[in-house]
This record gives structure tokens, C-alpha cells and sequence, in this order.
């Protein structure tokens, strides 16, 4: 079969797609490159998360790598990618796999690169990557593998915990004591993931919900969007907790519920803990976010007068800039968001740290910190829909924009666009419609943020009728 690498790593279905044999492949793959490139003598990391056989696939990946010299620290228990990404950073290692099918639904698992930077592999690599797969497999390539127990005996194989080193460096970037003098009633949802039990861990006075394990994820998949996390919400409108937390599969992305019980989305989190390292941590950089991120994080660029950088969708872009620039913040409307002093790499970990720390300089509610944000830049309303289009249909709404992109919406003239990831369209005064077609799947989908909800939903309908769905 074709494997082929998505915005952060490879990911099938269980048993269908993601085989042992397949997983296999791209293992070898993956160490010829780190051979050939001179990386594989600095050794591997290797981490898993709590799905379906994760374990499993990370010890055949570990038996690839020692079968081929390379030496593998492999994490002894389930671990958050941002954990395995530290790692792979503070160890100097070439490389580090994360098993992990992050947000995705139960029924799948991926294979993840880490670079030596401690961040995704770069579309480069990953594309290298792919054509060695490729090669290999027209040319009948042997996987070479020595059994797990083999590689442990020689020492090719060694577990480690990588909680020691990641939380010191959480430790490092954020104040712990403050947090736990404020007492803030937090609860923490995991969402049966690999992030179970480590907020707890470094803030006792959290409690956790969804911490066993359940390789189900509860019959949803681990991802803290709002109809996912409404046993949590209903917790906070209970009046005993003051905010809410919520990590992905893999712990990368975050997710919250406000002091109301309300879904404090993505965009919000940006803007909050933009803010809080501007104006609290004194921290100084550019900005970068994704064709589909609020506007809110450029009316505060702008107004601390930091670079601002534009995106297509995908960390793997945000990544690249934090490595060639001196970044600040960068995030997308997924719940991936990362800064500046820690790695090029999403952490849901952190970035839920920092929305405490936040809350405990200033003694105030996530709602209450976004409010006096709007105060001062304005007030937004945003709202995405995916609508199912067919292949044939979706090419021709392709070539239909490319050729002739309407010039007025909604009967308000377009005053900018940017078809760099789909066809963004904005306005005079700053609101902006937003149509992507999906690349792997036959899915549309349409985003706007505007002043007024009233004029998202005009948007949308306005949308869906250029696209015909």
C-alpha cells in the first residue's frame, strides 16, 4: 500500500491499514534515513499512547531500530507526544517515534517523527520519508529486526521515564507555587488519554476525570472540541470548579470550559496566553498562526507591535518559523498552540499550565481575562461548519475559485484574500469567510469570524451557496 505522511505523521485503521507488517515498513524506512543521514548513531526515542496495542507497535518499532543498529530509549509506560518531544530534545538523540493517532477516533493508530529539535518532522523529511517507503517496498526491502528481548539483553533497548525531565522543565517555564497558593478548583479531562494523571502529578489539588485507561476513549473520539467535553461543562455550571481543562489523545492539543461552564474555544486560549506572556512574562517575538486562526491574535500583535506570520493549516508550517525566526507564540484553531522557550511542538501540558498561571497573577476567570481583551480590541464571533462534497465536485469548486473568485459576498465587496490554504476572503473591516477543501477527504469546510454571530451565520449560508453544498 501507499503510505503516506499528513500534517503530523502517518495514521491508519487498525488492522485495515495500520498492520504490524505495514508499521514495519515504515519503521525500516525510517531507519534508513537516520542511517544514511548520519542520525542514527546519536540513537532513538521512542514513546506510545494508550490506544489499541500502542505498546505493542512502539516494541516492534524499538525491534526495527535495534536490527539496525540504532539504539532506542523507549518510554516503560503510556507518555504524551510533548513528553517524548522534550525528551528527544534534552537527550541530543537524532530522532524520536511517538505511536499515537493523537485526536483521531478510537479505531485508529499513526506513527509520529520527532526531529532532533524536538518538533514534528518537516514536510521535507517527511517526504523523503515517503519515498523510501516507497522504494522499499518495490524493491522487496528486508525489515531487519532483533526480538524485543534480544535488543533489552544487548542494552539496544533501555526504558526510561520521561516525566522526570519534562516536568522540570514545566517547572522551569511556569510557576507551580503561585498556581497551587491560588487554590484554583480546576478539574482536568484527559479524555482517557496519554496526558491521564500528569496535571495531577504537578498540581495535586487538580482533579481528574476519564483517567483510566480505555482504549475506547469512552466510544468518541479524544477530542476536546465542545460536544465532546459537555460532562465537563456541566461539572463547572455545578459551581465547584472555577475552569476546566481538556488534553487531546496524545496531550498536544488542549481544550477548556470557563468560570460560566461555557467551551472556551482555541482562539481564546491564543489570545489569553498571548497576552499572558506579553504582559506578564515579558517575553518578545513574532506571532505565527494558520489561515483559520482568529483575528484577535493580530489586533494584538499589532497593538504590542510584533511581527505577525500567516499559515496553511498544519503545526508542521508553524514549526518551520519557530526555527528559522525568533517566534513568540504560534497556534491553529485545532487546540495546538506553542511558544517560545520550550520546543517547536504543540503541548497541551504547558499551555494548560499557563492558562492557571494567568488566573493566579491575575485573580480573575478565563471569561473574565477574554473580556477585558475585547474590551480593547474588539469583539469577534467565529463558527466552522464541514459540509460533504464529492471529489469531482469538490476539483470543480477548485478550478471555479481559482479562475473566478468572487469579488463580492454576502453583497460586501472582498478587500483582500489569501488562497495560500483554501480561499480566504476579508472584508474592510476585518471579517473574513474562509473556504477549504479538505486534500484526504470529500469534506468542505467553511469558517468566518465577524463582529456580529448574525453576520457569521450570512457568511456561511453565502458559502454553502457558492459551493452548492
Amino acid at each position: 500500500m501507499q503510505i503516506k505522511f499528513g500534517t503530523d505523521g502517518w495514521r491508519g485503521i487498525i488492522a485495515r491499514d495500520y498492520t504490524f507488517d505495514n508499521l514495519s515498513l515504515v519503521a525500516q524506512a525510517t531507519m534508513d534515513y537516520l542511517n544514511r543521514e548520519g542520525l542514527g548513531a546519536k540513537g532513538l526515542v521512542i514513546g506510545y499512547d494508550r490506544r489499541f496495542l500502542s505498546r505493542d507497535f512502539a516494541r516492534r518499532v524499538a525491534e526495527v531500530a535495534a536490527g539496525n543498529g540504532i539504539s532506542v530509549r523507549l518510554s516503560e509506560e503510556y507518555a504524551p507526544t510533548p513528553a517524548i518531544s522534550w525528551a528527544v530534545r534534552e537527550s541530543g538523540v537524532g530522532a524520536g517515534i511517538m505511536i499515537t493517532a493523537s485526536h483521531n477516533p478510537p479505531e485508529y493508530n499513526g506513527f509520529k517523527v520527532k526531529e532532533g529539535f524536538g518538533g514534528s518532522a518537516l514536510p521535507a523529511t517527511t517526504r523523503v520519508l515517503e519515498e523510501i517507503v516507497a522504494f522499499n517496498s518495490e524493491n522487496a526491502r528486508r525489515v531487519v529486526a532483533l526480538p524485543y528481548d534480544q535488543a533489552l539483553a544487548k542494552g539496544l533497548i533501555k526504558l526510561f521515564d520521561p516525566r522526570e525531565g519534562y516536568f522540570h522543565q514545566l517547572s522551569r517555564y511556569v510557576d507551580l507555587n503561585l498556581i497551587a497558593k491560588s487554590k484554583i478548583a480546576a478539574i482536568v479531562d484527559p479524555m482517557y488519554g496519554a496526558g491521564c494523571g500528569y496535571l495531577p502529578q504537578l498540581l495535586p489539588t487538580v482533579d481528574e476525570i476519564h483517567g483510566c485507561e480505555n482504549p475506547s476513549f469512552g466510544g468518541q473520539a479524544p477530542e476536546p472540541i465542545e460536544q465532546h467535553l459537555q460532562e465537563m461543562s456541566t461539572l463547572l455550571k455545578g459551581g465547584k470548579y472555577r475552569v476546566g481543562l481538556a488534553l487531546d489523545g496524545d496531550a498536544d492539543r488542549i481544550g477548556a470550559v470557563d468560570e460560566n461552564g461555557d467551551f472556551f474555544s482555541s482562539h481564546f486560549i491564543f489570545t489569553v496566553i498571548l497576552k499572558h506572556l506579553i504582559e506578564y512574562k515579558k517575553l518578545t517575538g513574532g506571532v505565527v498562526k494558520t489561515v483559520s486562526t482568529t483575528r484577535m491574535v493580530d489586533l494584538l500583535a499589532e497593538k504590542y507591535g510584533l511581527e505577525l506570520f500567516e499559515t496553511p493549516i498544519g503545526f508542521k508550517y508553524i514549526c518551520e518559523l519557530m526555527l528559522e525566526r525568533d517566534i513568540l507564540m504560534g497556534g491553529e484553531e485545532s487546540g495546538g498552540l506553542g511558544v517560545k522557550g520550550h520546543i517547536p511542538e504543540r503541548d497541551g501540558i504547558l499551555l494548560g499550565l499557563l492558562l492557571l498561571e494567568a488566573m493566579a497573577v491575575s485573580g480573575k476567570g478565563l471569561r473574565q481575562l477574554l473580556d477585558e481583551t475585547m474590551d480593547e480590541i474588539g469583539r469577534f464571533h467565529y463558527r466552522r461548519i464541514d459540509r460533504r462534497i464529492e471529489n469531482d465536485a469538490k476539483k470543480q469548486l477548485v478550478a471555479q475559485l481559482r479562475s473566478q473568485a468572487p469579488s463580492v459576498i454576502d453583497g460586501r465587496p472582498v478587500a483582500g484574500t489569501n488562497f495560500s490554504d483554501g480561499f480566504k476572503f476579508i472584508f474592510d473591516n476585518g471579517d473574513w469567510l474562509l473556504i477549504r477543501p479538505s486534500g484526504t477527504e470529500p469534506v468542505l469546510r467553511l469558517y468566518s469570524e465577524a463582529a456580529s454571530l448574525d453576520q457569521v451565520e450570512r457568511f456561511l449560508r453565502a458559502a454553502t451557496s457558492i459551493a452548492g453544498v
